[in-house]
């Protein structure tokens, strides 16, 4: 019969498959299953033996290797992404740059068009020349200031030198004048002698008065030149600062100006591109603001992994971090071997995961940002252990125990375990290599009961 389509090889598996269940189901297929078979092999005989004693599977602890990892799915990000905006306000006039591009560390990215800061920058190099020629006419004033001095302080010195003469010539004229009256109260001379021996004392006496006057304004004058030292200094100094305000003034107005040139961070990738030619562009005012470009570094990537809670305190990261490999979908599952370079420490509250990052070199460019991969590290690696499998062990309350068979009868030993690992457990204490450990169900034994062991056939 055709039912109006061919059935291809896939389908006609199907159908051999559903039609060979059916034939199972209507001749009550005999075969044991697989949980049949482990449920014979590994659990207690319910009838016993002959002797009506039960027969129990007893497994011996064995040295293995055990090695605990843990594969979760991972994301590739850049190990630095920065998104670039501008610092100043103003007009694109030319970007050298395009999405896909490889840039070096200092290239410039774009360029902008700001002419009022050219003009800040003129009129502060202005502002620098004025203050800088105060300068120099501050430090002329200091030199006459004290030019000034020294001629003043050399007619103090004369001035003194005038008072000695003054002095000189008035002793002599008094004691002519007191000579003088003398004789003339002798009768040897006439008294116009004395009259102009008198006059010329009285001379004598206002030139020294005049002398003394002169060497007082010549003390005051060399005061006032010192003083005027010191204003020319103090003049000096403030014309130092205003230098050193309009030095800084004029690096700002250049700083400002090398903001006209948007450059590049680190050696990068330009992945994405969201400005043109002419755009008016400003600071970022907020997280919600557009960047001109995202450059990312890419020659070494960022692989994050969520770790489950249960793996968390496991987690070793720094230098001597947990090994880990890194397959990538989209590389046919190719290997990268990397180590655990830090963790968040803290779980995440929403899914009780740990943020862990892995560093890869990435120099050939392979590994590309928001690629998917899986991440498998290894927590932990315990070298020729002694195990026991899982289904060897009770717990009463926070007391591991198992129980061995010894001379035919059962024997519960407390112990230690370490690391567990698919089924099986680590044993740091309380049972032997040679002991004979019951290997399913223990705790439905009792302690004392007499058994038959039957070999191990793992």
């Amino acid at each position: 019969m055709n039912l109006g389509f061919t059935m291809t090889p896939r389908y006609l598996n199907s159908f051999l498959l559903v039609g060979v269940a059916a034939c199972c189901a209507a001749g009550g297929c005999n075969s044991p299953t697989v949980a049949e078979t482990a449920t014979s092999r590994d659990a207690p005989s319910a009838s016993g033996s002959a002797s009506g004693t039960r027969r129990i599977a007893v497994v011996q602890p064995r040295r293995t290797n055990l090695e605990r990892s843990t594969t979760q799915p991972a994301k590739i990000q850049a190990f630095e992404r920065t998104p670039i905006y501008s610092k100043l306000t103003g007009y694109v006039e030319e970007i050298k740059v395009d999405i896909g591009d490889h840039v070096s560390s200092g290239q410039t990215l774009i360029e902008l068009w700001v002419p009022e800061l050219l003009d800040d920058l003129l009129r502060q190099e202005a502002h620098l020349a004025q203050a800088e020629s105060a300068v120099k006419q501050a430090e002329a004033g200091v030199n006459g200031a004290k030019a000034m001095a020294q001629s003043a302080e050399a007619k103090v010195r004369q001035s003194q030198a005038g008072i000695g003469r003054a002095e000189g010539e008035h002793e002599r004229w008094k004691a002519e004048i007191a000579r003088m009256r003398e004789l003339a109260d002798r009768g040897s001379i006439t008294s116009k002698l004395v009259d102009e021996t008198q006059n010329q004392y009285r001379a004598a006496e206002a030139a020294k008065a005049e002398a003394e006057a002169a060497v007082l304004s010549a003390q005051a004058t060399a005061e006032q030149a010192k003083a005027n030292i010191l204003q020319a200094e103090a003049d000096l100094v403030a014309a130092q600062a205003n230098v050193k305000v309009a030095q800084a003034e004029r690096q700002r107005a250049q700083t400002m100006t090398e903001y006209l040139e948007i450059k590049a961070p680190f050696d990068g990738v330009i992945t994405k591109r969201m400005v043109d030619t002419g755009h008016y562009v400003h600071p970022a005012s907020g997280s919600t603001s557009t960047p001109l470009l995202v450059i990312d570094r890419i020659d070494r990537v960022r692989v994050f992994v969520d770790v489950p809670e249960m793996d968390a305190p496991w987690v070793t990261g720094g230098e001597e971090g947990d090994p880990a490999l890194i397959h990538v979908q989209s590389l046919n599952g190719e290997p990268f071997s990397g180590r655990v370079a830090r963790s968040g420490w803290a779980l995440d509250y929403g899914n009780r995961s740990l943020r862990t990052e892995i560093d890869l070199p990435n120099e050939d460019g392979v590994l590309r940002p928001g690629m998917y991969a899986t991440a498998s590290i290894l927590l932990e690696k315990r070298d020729e252990v002694l195990t026991l499998p899982i289904t060897a062990i009770m717990r009463d309350g926070q007391q591991a125990a198992c129980h061995v068979v010894a001379a035919g009868k059962v024997v519960r030993k407390p112990v230690q375990l370490g690391l567990r690992v698919d089924g099986l457990v680590e044993i740091t204490g309380g049972v032997d290599k040679g002991d004979q450990v019951v290997r399913v169900d223990p705790a439905s034994l009792s302690e004392g009961e007499a058994v038959e062991t039957i070999p191990d056939r793992t």
